[in-house]
Formats: structure tokens, sequence, C-alpha cells
């Protein structure tokens, strides 16, 4: 029974991973039940089941997803070429959808974004991929790297952490009028407070981008730092890269303990090295930081 159970979540699991592979093509239910290898009439009580919702609705809130880290953090496209990357035949029929998920009109979003709405829209979403989805790390994953300390511009995020978004908006905002590009310049974020804290008043994480340039504010509150250098014990994490809780707990509740290692006297952090949605998520790459003494 067991191992027929491991079986069926690692089918079900490849439906997901195929679909955030493959945003961009026909996602109907006869192409994803047979990625399952599940009959195409059951299929969709399976999926149900397991998820919590259904196919079309999981593939909708994946591509809205997408949309909407497009509207909110990149002016490069406009509404009418993320509707149709969205899978849409008219900005009329994405414009519909994306408002009845998040409450706002494309237009309104990509200018003020409602951060708390965007979140509850997207809690199915994340629920259905922490069902099946959460990896789980050996010793092997992590390596320990002597790293040079690096200058950094800092943008603090004190406070809610559901306000994050607008604080990030503004990072990069800030970042593109400096001409600092994550290509030639790294981006890092410092935790300072658990994910969760008792109190949301008590969250606390600095984004930061490495530059050994001058640094002007132009009205943004920026500050200069450094991300001291030293021993890193480092969790390479591709995919799901927006959750880094998972491999920051493990560090903490079973590498450390076991690799007979202390932790140094600055926070844990991570390099974000690819971002979505330049590319999909399960793409997207970070590292997870741990000083050692």
């Amino acid at each position: 029974m067991s191992a027929a159970l491991r079986n069926y979540h690692a089918r079900m699991r490849r439906v997901l991973d195929h679909i955030d592979r493959h945003l961009d093509d026909d996602l109907d239910l006869e192409t994803v039940s047979a990625i399952a290898a599940f009959s195409k009439f059951h299929f969709h009580r399976q999926f149900t089941a397991t998820f919590g919702l259904s196919v079309h609705r999981y593939v909708q809130l994946a591509r809205l997803k997408r949309a909407s880290y497009r509207l909110a953090y990149r002016d490069a496209q406009s509404v009418t070429e993320i509707a149709m990357d969205a899978g849409y035949d008219a900005p009329d029929a994405f414009a519909r959808a994306f408002r009845q998920r998040f409450g706002q009109s494309p237009s309104c979003f990509s200018k003020a974004p409602d951060w708390g709405s965007w979140l509850a829209a997207f809690g199915p979403l994340d629920n259905a991929r922490s069902q099946l989805m959460l990896r789980s790390f050996d010793p092997d994953d992590v390596t320990i790297r002597d790293v040079p300390s690096t200058r950094v511009a800092i943008m603090e995020h004190r406070g809610d952490p559901a306000t994050l978004g607008a604080t990030v908006r503004r990072f990069i905002e800030w970042r593109k009028a400096a001409g600092l590009h994550p290509s030639t310049n790294p981006t890092f974020n410092v935790w300072r407070s658990e994910r969760r804290p008792a109190s949301p008043a008590d969250y606390s994480v600095d984004l930061c981008v490495g530059t050994d340039e001058p640094i002007a504010e132009n009205g943004t509150p920026i500050r200069v730092g450094e991300i001291p250098g030293g021993r890193r014990a480092v969790l390479r994490v591709v995919g799901n890269t927006d959750n880094l809780e998972p491999p920051a707990r493990y560090l903490y509740r079973e590498w450390l303990p076991a690799s007979g290692e202390a932790a140094g006297d600055f926070p844990l952090y991570c390099r974000r090295l690819s971002f979505f949605p330049e590319m999909p998520e399960h793409e997207a790459v970070a590292e997870v930081f741990l000083p050692l003494k």
C-alpha cells in the first residue's frame, strides 16, 4: 500500500511539474491526464481530491501568477502581450479573469497592486503545491565555502510580510534607475526575523544588491552596508524559491546539529541567481547561506 501511494503521488507530482514547465502550451484534460498515465474519465476528480482545486483552476492560477509578476515588477510588456502569454484570446477576457481573482483590473494592479488580495488569491495554488512538492534535503546537498565580503546597497523591509511585494517593487524600480542589473550585480536577501514571526509587525528582511559604485538614493530609502565574508554552509535550491523556509529549516534543525559546526554572528541569507518570471518557476535558482564560525 505504501509503495502504491508513493507511486501515485509521484505521478501527481509529474503533472504539476509538467504544468509549470508548459504554461504556454495546450494543457487540456486529455494532455494532462496522459502525463500521469491516468484515465481522462477519472483524472479530474483525482486531481481535485488530491489538491483541493480543479486542473483548470490550477492552470489558470499558475498563468495568472506569472502574469501578475510581469504586471507588478516588469514594464517591458503591454497588458495585451501579457494576456496572450496567459492563454487568453483577448485582453478583455484576461481582464475579467484577473479582476475576479484579485479585485483589480490588470492596469490598476500594475500601477498600485493590492498585495493582500494578491496573497489570498494564490493561497489555493500554494496549498496545492505544498501537498506533494515539498523537497527533502540531505547532507550531500550542503557545501562549505569561503566567501568574500560584498558591499551592498540595502532597502529594508520592516513590518507585515503581506506588504513585502510593495517593497520589492520599489527595490526593483530603484535598482533599474541605478543601472544595477541582476546579470551584473548580485541580488541578496538577508533575513533578520522568522518568516512568520508571532507578530507580523516584527517581520524583517533586507533586500540587497551588490555594488562598489557610489550609491544615489534618488528619493528612495537606501543605505550602504556589507555582507561579511567567511565560512558558509550553502544549500542550493532550484524551483519554488518564493518560499525558502524549508531549506533554512533543514540547515538549522538537521544539518547544523549533525555537522559539528557552530553558527556565526551574521543572519541567514540567500543569493538569488535566476528569477521568475524571466524563467519558469521550476528553473528559478537561489542559494541559502548559513554563516559559520
